[in-house]
């Protein structure tokens, strides 16, 4: 047996919680500066992202924080309160990959959390 070439690795599973209609993924390449503060906001579909450089704390609801550094990759359930997407002391570049039903354009709803 011979060593392949090619790896391969799961970086994340994740279950969707329910049968949707995706007909498309737009990809997105997202650029934020330092030190900004994303603020609370929820997505009408599911994004899955991946960090390409800089880092940002991360926290769906009252989960606890995390924080995301290159190559780490997120997920974000549809109309779930984001309630932390910061950046840190760099700007940060991310690849956000949204899952759309046919028709639907991706959409961010800012939200106010008590």
């Amino acid at each position: 047996m011979t060593d392949s070439p090619v790896s391969r690795s799961t970086l994340m599973e994740q279950d969707l919680g329910s049968v949707m209609s995706v007909s498309r993924v737009e990809v997105r390449r997202i650029s934020i500066e330092a030190f900004t503060a994303g603020g609370a906001h929820m997505h009408n579909g599911p994004v899955f992202g991946t960090i390409e450089s800089g880092s940002v704390t991360f926290q769906i609801g009252s989960e606890p924080e995390s924080v995301l550094r290159a190559g780490d990759v997120f997920y974000e359930p549809a109309g779930t309160v984001v309630s932390k997407f910061d950046t840190r002391n760099e700007p940060v570049v991310f690849l956000g990959y949204f899952l759309l039903a046919d028709g639907i354009a991706p959409e961010i709803e800012f939200v106010s959390q008590s």
